[in-house]
């Protein structure tokens, strides 16, 4: 029996439940606030150098836990970012 969560109780499909993206809740301050988020320039070098060596097949052990941090934290600003766009969409649709 494998010990790794299923599809549906993966840290993304749970903050996406919390999250819920398509519902248009946020405030349009804290919507453009969260469009406003990016990465900064050390993690984008650190996730390129992270990508080369997984294209060269030597990735250790931590640095593959710390890849899989960075898919977690994209797909939750992916999350929040799709949230904002559909709370700023919607209240621009009603104005």
């Amino acid at each position: 029996m494998s010990s790794s969560p299923s599809h549906a109780d993966s840290d993304v499909a749970i903050l996406s439940r919390l999250i819920e993206p398509e519902v248009e809740s946020l405030p349009p301050e804290a919507a453009r606030y969260i469009l406003s988020l990016e990465f900064c320039q050390i993690d984008h070098d650190r996730m390129q150098a992270l990508a080369a060596k997984a294209r060269e097949g030597t990735l250790t052990p931590a640095e593959q836990d710390e890849v899989e941090s960075y898919e977690r934290v994209g797909h939750l600003i992916a999350l929040l970012k799709s949230k904002a766009r559909k709370s700023l969409k919607t209240l621009s649709s009603s104005t």
